[in-house]
Parts: structure tokens; C-alpha cells; sequence
């Protein structure tokens, strides 16, 4: 199949069910918005997918499954779940085109949320990190952008579909783009922060139902925020965590530069309209503030006075904040994911480790953490951290939730292929299962092979989409379907698949076939895998 009939069949797609492998369903409507290079450069790669899938469909199949100490050859299984599970992605397996987004625009951390109910807002919601929108301008009603402003940070975005459209992402709006605190009050410590008049927008949401075994109607949306903290700070934690005292670069950011992660936490009826969690007037106590942008024609400078998030609160009074501060784009930390078990909520997250906040930013090597809550709507909302796992790589994100059908975690986490893999240690994403449902199970995984700096593991997905056609692929803030309360789930279109996956590639062409920014328009791809007892009769 050639880059030019891919071209064709991806603009005449005019139905979201899947297709077959080589076939890759688009968004048709920034498709067409394409000027001609970026279509090509678009097919050229496409192309390659679609004779690697023709490949790996007339390949013979493995005999032997991949193990935990594989380094050789490819074959599309391997052993996980303690022995007793098998996972399978051969050619065979779906893969295509969530958005290739416009240059002014950009899609990040896809969260599909399979609701309980058909009509609004269900049966389909999609949450995710979007552009924080911009005026327009006539003569360009959609300029290339950059994220180069730290404080364009991204919107929350959500939009509703039917399970059809599942596999084309679906019309989406802005929900709330908000300032956060800056600065940390001095007199009232870490639980009273004061919010200032700049920030950083919302980033990487999760999205969650509320106590719904107990009537409550409302779904939650967590979120990081970025405050800003001095260099004394930042030197004070490095030098109790045990480091030497970090020292000023001449070049490099001043104190009002660096910061540190925290959570901010929303909530919502309809996934339209958003109330957030902020400080009530006094200042210490908690209330949610609908978020209502307003008017430019009437303030005459756009949006005044947004309301600013207060950091979400753990039972030990102190902020859900990362434990390393940093500049304003080199912040890691509390990315991950919630799933609710037996009515327990389950927040698992990677952080940087405490030792290593001496170090650089992209040095930091990162510990898979556990925090627990049984209601998110009240004052103080997580159990204080524990680690599950660790170390892990720098820049590590993992996410968890009990598998569909089974009853055991599923653990997803970005990787490097091996060395001796087809293709060498490119990136790819990772997939274990634990032997049932113990939390003690996800820290007992070996997730990445030694040297665990490299981030290699033989529990490979092997996907095939994106990339920039020479061998090179960026699989970013990965994320897959959910069922209301976080756990896995396919659309029905898929009904004997074990998940499905979203994943932003920062390296494939862009709608404008201009590489101006690694985050604006570039693609997002989803895939499905498959996974059976190796027990079964």
C-alpha cells in the first residue's frame, strides 16, 4: 500500500469504525484544513505504518513468549500477571489517528471516560489538556504556536460522543483555563497559599466519578498547577533531603523561576461547567467557585480575576505538591492516575525521589507513590504518600487501574524497547498485569530491565503508529479508556479487547508540515491490545 492511497483513505474515512491494518482513520476536518506538503509528509509515514502492519501480518507466530529477562527477537506475546496472563499485539490489532490537531492547537493526556448512562453527558466524554484559547485575529484565525509562555500551560478540555465516533476525537470546547497561586504564605506555612495574579494553566486532568454508590451526582477532574516558590526554598529542600546545597546558575533561571507542582482538584454535573476547589473568603476555609470567563466587551480586558485554585489538602494538612522544585517547564512529579476499588480511591502517581532533588531536572530519577481517599469533596482528601515502587527512570509516567474482567492491576508506563528488539531501544509503552488485586503486587513488578536508567523492558506494546519516519517515536503522556470510576474499558465497537490506548507523538508531522513546536499539532494515535490466560482450555 502506498503513501498516497493511505492519503485517500484517510480523508474518505467517513466512519470512525475501525478499519483494517494499513487503513488509518483521521480527523477529517483538520485533515482537509492541510496545506499539500503536510499531507504528504503525513501519508509518506502512514505509508511505512501500513506496510509494517502488512508485515507483521504475514509474519509466522512465535511459538515462545516474551519473559521477563527476554532481550532477543519480537514475537507478539509475552508472559505478565504472575505467569498467568499473556498479552498479544501482532498485526493484527487496531491502531490509528485520534487528531492531528491544528497548528494552534494541541492534545494532551487523552482520558476517554465510558459513562454509565446514554444521554447527557454520556455515553462518551473525553478529558483532556488543550491550548489555552487566544483572541482571534482576522487575518489569522489560527496561528502557529509554541508553549514558550510558562503560563500557557493548557485549558481543560472535554467533549461528548457516541461510542461509534469513539475512535475520532470528538468536538471540544474550553472549560477553564485559571491562574494559580504563585506564592506560598510565609506566616500560615504550606497549608494557606496566596494566590497572586499570574500562573501556570491547568495540566495532565483526571477525570473521576464522585461517590455515586452514595447518590452523589457530581464527577471530580484533578489537576496540576505549577506555584511559585524562592531559591532559598528550593536550596532549604535540597539540603535537608540530604544533597548538597544547590547553587544559583548565572544563566539560568532567577528565584521567582523556580516552582513546584501541586494538585487542584474540580468539579462538575455535566463536564460543561466546572466548579473549582478554592480557599473560602476568610481564607481557610474550603469552598467551589464556578469558573465563568468573562466577558472582554464588558471588563475591556479580557478575563479579570478567574478564581484561584487552592492545592488539594492530604489528611496531614499539608498541599498534594511535587516533593522537587525547579524552572517552570522542568517541574516533574504527581502525574498518574485514580481508580476506584471496593469505594476506595486509589491516586498512583510517579515523583521525583527526595535524594535526588540536588540533582538536574532531567536527572531526577522518579518512586511510583500510592495515596488512598474516601471522599473528594471534603477538607483534607488524601492518605499521605507511600511508595509502591522505585527507582524508577527520570521522567517516568505511569499509569493504574484494575484490568477489564480481571481481577488484578493493570499498569501501563513509559519504556524503551531493548536493544536487540526490531528497531533497537526505541520508544514504546509498557504493559504488566499483577498476579491479583494486592497494592503490593504493582510495586513487586519489575518494571524495567538494568540498568534501570536506560528505561528498557521487554513488556513492550510494540505499536507502530507515528513516528517521523525514520525510526524515531515519542509516545507522551499515554493514556487509555476508563469506566466512570477509572478502571478499564473498551468501547463496544471492541468488545474482546483488553484496553484501549491514547498517546501524543511529538516527533510525527504536523498538520502544517512545520516543525515550529514539538507539542502544537502534533498527532495523537489510540491502539487496542489483547490479553488471555495462558491457563485457558
Amino acid at each position: 500500500m502506498t503513501g498516497s492511497k493511505l492519503a485517500i483513505d484517510v480523508v474518505s474515512q467517513k466512519t470512525a469504525r475501525p478499519s483494517p491494518v494499513g487503513s488509518v482513520p483521521s480527523h477529517v476536518h483538520y485533515y482537509r484544513s492541510w496545506p499539500i506538503a503536510g499531507r504528504r509528509v503525513l501519508a509518506l509515514v502512514l505509508g511505512g505504518l501500513g506496510a509494517l502492519g502488512a508485515t507483521a501480518l504475514l509474519a509466522p507466530r512465535s511459538a515462545s513468549a516474551r519473559t521477563a529477562g527476554f532481550e532477543g527477537s519480537a514475537p507478539s506475546c509475552y508472559v505478565t500477571g504472575g505467569g498467568g496472563l499473556e498479552i498479544c499485539r501482532d498485526g493484527s490489532e487496531a491502531e490509528g489517528v485520534l487528531i492531528a490537531p491544528a497548528p494552534c492547537a494541541f492534545v494532551r493526556g487523552v482520558q476517554i471516560l465510558k459513562l454509565p448512562r446514554s444521554e447527557a453527558p454520556g455515553p462518551i466524554q473525553t478529558v483532556f489538556q488543550g491550548q489555552t484559547p487566544i483572541a482571534s485575529r482576522r487575518e489569522e484565525p489560527c496561528p502557529e504556536r509554541r508553549a514558550t509562555d510558562s503560563r500557557d500551560g493548557g485549558s481543560l478540555r472535554t467533549g461528548r460522543t457516541v461510542e461509534a465516533l469513539v475512535t475520532t476525537l470528538p468536538p471540544s470546547a474550553d472549560r477553564f483555563w485559571v491562574d494559580l497561586p504563585e506564592e506560598r504564605a510565609r506566616s500560615r506555612g504550606w497549608s494557606e497559599p496566596t494566590p497572586a495574579a499570574e500562573g501556570i494553566g491547568p495540566r495532565d486532568p483526571i477525570a473521576i466519578a464522585g461517590r455515586d454508590w452514595a447518590g452523589e451526582a457530581y464527577s471530580y477532574v484533578f489537576l496540576l498547577g505549577q506555584e511559585r516558590v524562592g531559591m532559598a526554598d528550593a536550596q532549604d529542600d535540597a539540603r535537608r533531603r540530604g544533597r548538597r546545597r544547590a547553587e544559583p546558575d548565572a544563566a539560568g533561571p532567577g528565584p521567582a523561576d523556580v516552582r513546584r507542582r501541586v494538585q487542584i482538584e474540580a468539579r462538575t454535573l455535566d463536564f460543561q461547567s466546572f466548579e473549582i476547589r478554592t480557599r473560602a473568603a476568610d481564607g481557610y476555609g474550603l469552598a467551589w467557585t464556578p469558573f465563568e470567563p468573562k466577558d472582554s466587551a464588558k471588563s475591556g480586558r479580557g478575563r479579570s480575576d478567574p478564581p484561584s485554585p487552592a492545592p488539594v489538602i492530604d489528611e496531614a494538612g499539608k498541599p498534594v505538591a511535587s516533593v522537587c522544585t525547579a524552572p517552570a517547564f522542568e517541574t516533574h512529579g504527581l502525574a498518574g492516575s485514580i481508580s476506584i476499588v471496593e469505594r476506595t480511591y486509589h491516586y498512583v502517581y510517579t515523583d521525583v525521589l527526595p535524594e535526588d532533588c540536588g540533582l538536574a531536572p532531567d536527572k531526577r530519577r522518579t518512586a511510583l507513590y500510592l495515596r488512598t481517599a474516601q471522599d473528594l469533596s471534603g477538607p483534607k482528601v488524601w492518605s499521605v504518600a507511600k511508595k509502591l515502587a522505585g527507582p524508577l527512570p527520570p521522567g517516568s509516567l505511569v499509569r493504574v487501574a484494575r484490568a477489564k474482567g480481571l481481577q488484578r492491576w493493570a499498569v501501563s508506563y513509559t519504556c524503551q524497547r531493548p536493544a536487540n528488539a526490531p528497531g533497537g531501544p526505541v520508544a514504546d509503552i509498557c504493559l504488566q498485569y499483577t498476579a491479583d488485586m494486592n497494592l503490593d503486587g504493582i510495586g513487586a513488578l519489575k518494571l524495567y530491565a538494568d540498568p534501570v536508567e536506560a528505561g528498557r523492558s521487554p513488556a513492550y506494546l510494540g505499536l507502530r503508529s507515528g513516528g517521523d519516519g525514520s525510526g524515531r517515536f515519542d509516545r507522551s503522556a499515554h493514556f487509555w479508556m476508563t469506566d466512570a470510576q477509572g478502571n478499564l474499558d473498551t468501547p463496544s465497537i471492541y468488545p474482546n479487547k483488553a484496553g484501549f490506548l491514547t498517546w501524543l507523538d511529538r516527533l510525527a508531522p504536523t498538520a502544517s508540515g512545520r516543525d515550529t513546536s514539538s507539542l502544537y499539532g502534533r498527532p495523537v494515535y489510540w491502539a487496542t491490545w489483547t490479553v488471555r490466560r495462558t491457563d485457558a482450555q
